[in-house]
């Protein structure tokens, strides 16, 4: 059983970095000659997508898991608060981009696979992968709020970088269009669907590691 439960662990890992890198790296190379500015400005706008900060760690995440997956001492992404929290972030990409972002444009061609990967595949390939391989014993409600500094100073630099170059990576951010009284408003309702998220994925462990118990045979 461990080992069907192996295999498949690593078949996701591998799938995971994968589509991850492969989407990551296309992306750059089709922001940069897409775009009909700078290099070094394409690139800086590449890094400024929640989207791809994300789906960086995701793919890092996997990585990491992978090359050391025979080892037992604990790293960086194996620990259950950092798996969580990374389960929260790409599955707010998800549901962000799918929910609002998607009806703003049409990519075509590559694009469009690179697209649903990022923000779709991706987000349900670790979302899936969290639910089944990650441990989840030590989940605690008060994670929920400390997973509420990444999305915290990404909205900072953004709005600190796009009051120098009057470039926001999302129309909900502009404060060129909306102002900082409305965009500051619309960031407040996503801070909320980010702890939402979080709360929600703290009770799923919870519930998962108490029915894991409760199932656990009693040896004599």
């Amino acid at each position: 059983m461990d080992e069907k439960r192996d295999k498949a662990n690593k078949l996701f890992l591998m799938i995971g970095i994968f589509t991850g890198w492969f989407a990551l790296i296309t992306q750059l190379y089709l922001t940069i000659v897409n775009n009909q500015i700078p290099v070094i400005e394409s690139v800086t706008r590449y890094f400024s997508y929640f989207t791809i900060l994300t789906n960086i760690m995701v793919a890092l995440c996997f990585t990491q898991l992978l090359l050391k997956f025979n080892k037992k001492e604990e790293h960086f992404f194996s620990r259950p608060k950092i798996l969580a929290a990374v389960a929260v972030y790409i599955c707010v990409v998800g549901i962000i981009y799918n929910l609002i972002l998607r009806f703003t444009w049409q990519p075509q061609g590559l694009q469009l696979i690179v697209d649903e990967l990022l923000h779709a595949f991706l987000p349900v390939l670790f979302s899936v992968y969290w639910l089944i391989f990650a441990p989840k014993s030590t989940l605690k409600w008060a994670d929920a709020f400390a997973w509420l500094s990444y999305p915290f100073v990404y909205l900072l630099f953004i709005l600190a970088r796009g009051s120098l170059s009057g470039f926001y990576p999302y129309p909900f951010v502009d404060v060129a269009t909306f102002g900082y009284q409305k965009v500051l408003l619309n960031s407040f309702y996503l801070l909320i669907v980010f702890l939402g998220l979080s709360l929600l994925l703290v009770w799923i462990g919870r519930f998962i590691t108490n029915r894991q118990q409760k199932n656990k045979p009693i040896r004599n």
